[in-house]
């Protein structure tokens, strides 16, 4: 595939010199990712890795009590497939889509070529695990020490820098899988968060009304998180 002006959806792809994007441009291969679809299981091979454009990827880890956690997430900043170059070839995380649309698919095989060339590339993907490592550090601490409305703020937050329009369609009941708790609080968190105006939801579909009103809500995790990302990365907030 030649040089696409789709690569430029993607940050780490943006990011590389153009002789280097034309060459691993060649083996992208965009693909569409559906809501509710698996890209890994825990344990399994990973064989492939992805990088978003329009999709949002949830990295899961299960609890003891059959039920999920998300402790991070990777949209057009990122790359899911980490564990393939850093040499572990398994996750005990599991990769799900909650917010659909496209993503370009790379072979391991092909990735692992271009990181042991040790270019641009393979700066790249090390600086952003570090952000995604960070990401995930912050929201064990989130989850720990934080509300359930700072958390969902947090969460909203982070999946709004994301998307554009700022519209979110998941229901509930997935939102509560994700942040691993029940749907009742998740219903009680939101319609606070609507009757202060910040956010308008309905039929599985949030849209956020008032940001900085959202971020007042949030608890310092997202500015942590925001400003690691912006750090580590050419226009690394996910925007």
């Amino acid at each position: 595939m030649p040089t696409s002006p789709l690569h430029y959806q993607n940050q780490l792809l943006a990011a590389l010199p153009e002789e280097e994007r034309r060459r691993l441009g060649v083996s992208l291969e965009l693909v569409p990712l559906d809501y509710g679809q698996c890209l890994y299981e825990p344990g399994a091979q990973i064989l492939d890795v992805f990088f978003p454009t329009t999709a949002i990827v949830s990295l899961l880890s299960d609890i003891e009590d059959g039920t999920t956690a998300e402790t991070a997430a990777v949209g057009n900043e990122g790359i899911v497939g980490v564990t393939l170059f850093m040499g572990g070839e398994t996750t005990l995380s599991r990769a799900m889509v909650y917010s659909p649309g496209h993503g370009y698919k790379l072979t391991g095989r092909i990735l692992k070529g271009e990181f042991h060339r040790a270019g641009p590339l393979q700066r790249s993907l090390m600086r952003y695990t570090q952000a995604l490592l960070a990401e995930m550090a912050q929201t064990l601490v989130c989850m720990r020490h934080h509300t359930l409305e700072q958390q969902f703020c947090r969460w909203l937050l982070r999946r709004f820098d994301r998307l554009s329009p700022q519209a979110l369609v998941m229901s509930q009941e997935m939102i509560a899988q994700v942040l691993g708790v029940r749907r009742a609080a998740i219903s009680e968190v939101a319609i606070g968060l609507r009757t202060a105006g910040l956010i308008s939801y309905g039929r599985g579909r949030v849209n956020l009304l008032d940001r900085p009103g959202l971020e007042a809500r949030s608890c310092a995790c997202y500015a942590a998180i925001q400003g690691e990302f912006a750090r580590l990365l050419p226009g690394g907030t996910g925007t």
